[in-house]
């Protein structure tokens, strides 16, 4: 029997699964194309089975290949869960190291906040902040590639998944300074219901939040562009393929020449949640969670709606 596939080899697969594109997948690596689609043949032909349908404009996961996924991503995540705690456990169990996962602009005004108190609690734990693009709405929780991370609801409940809310903030529409909406102070869900959007790259229950699916009624969704995240977003508003809607705290921190950031009705909320897995025992998450929600019952993030006293936000298909 042949020697199962290494990890690297793995996360190349996993990379390439997701994306369902070679280009996409070796820039996310660091890899030229060539080598990713050499790495990816000889998988298959270590494991003697086809895991991609490939054509020119076309790549799909085989059965083969969607068993792969799944066992991958398992493995992958036990594997970094595994490094992580055989480290920490060498240390005092007040040192080691935490990865914060977010997206864009993360907990808003409350992001520095949460880092500054926990490291004055804990000066020697090692904090790195990874940023994650659309495509995973877990924020590396999934993977294993994050300890903690700053969630946008709605995600998918999962066993190992806990989540708190920390608060909720109204969403805007962000069109180009061209667009006749760029001069309206309000808008509802109804008057940009016909215009394109620019979607996330992102499984279809949290693109569609984002693009207020529930809310048009009657309308479809007309897509003019699908990026994978935040800059790709605004480059696509600015160059009139659509536009979008995003959390309120968006214009503060990524307020650009051609963008217009208008109010909009009809649209619930952005909830932000702080998440974690319960399936790792590990010191520092546990202390950055109470961090977070101490803050988030104290503080106070502008234009937002207190934290709710309920601990979930999450939602099952």
């Amino acid at each position: 029997m042949a020697d199962p596939p290494e990890l690297r080899v793995l996360r190349y697969f996993v990379a390439v699964a997701e994306e369902l594109h070679f280009g996409r997948a070796a820039t996310r690596l660091h890899l030229s194309q060539p080598s990713l689609s050499v790495q990816i043949r000889k998988l298959e032909h270590q494991l003697g089975v086809q895991l991609l349908e490939r054509t020119s404009r076309h790549v799909a996961l085989t059965p083969a290949g969607v068993v792969l996924l799944e066992e991958s991503e398992r493995l992958l995540a036990g594997a970094d869960r595994l490094r992580r705690l055989t480290r920490d456990a060498a240390r005092d169990n007040r040192d080691g190291s935490l990865v914060v996962g977010f997206q864009a602009n993360a907990a808003a005004e409350l992001t520095p906040r949460i880092l500054a108190a926990f490291q004055r609690r804990f000066p020697r734990v090692q904090v790195e902040m990874r940023s994650y693009d659309f495509a995973d709405p877990y924020v590396g929780l999934a993977t294993g590639s994050s300890d903690v991370a700053f969630v946008r609801p709605p995600v998918l409940v999962q066993d190992w998944l806990c989540l708190e809310t920390l608060f909720a903030e109204p969403r805007v529409l962000v069109t180009s300074t061209d667009s006749p909406l760029a001069a309206r102070t309000r808008l509802s869900v109804a008057e940009v219901a016909d215009e394109p959007f620019v979607g996330r790259r992102a499984p279809d229950y949290w693109r569609d939040f984002w693009l207020a699916a529930d809310s048009r009624g009657p309308h479809a969704v007309r897509l003019g562009a699908e990026v994978a995240d935040v800059d790709e977003c605004f480059e696509a508003i600015m160059a009139g393929r659509g536009v979008a809607f995003t959390q309120a705290s968006t214009q503060r921190f990524y307020q650009r020449p051609g963008l217009a950031f208008v109010p909009v009705t009809g649209i619930p909320h952005s909830p932000l949640a702080i998440g974690w897995r319960n399936d790792v025992e590990a010191y520092p998450v546990h202390q950055f969670v109470d961090t977070a929600r101490l803050l988030a019952v104290q503080g106070h993030v502008p234009l937002t709606v207190p934290p709710t006293t309920a601990p979930l936000t999450s939602h099952g298909e």
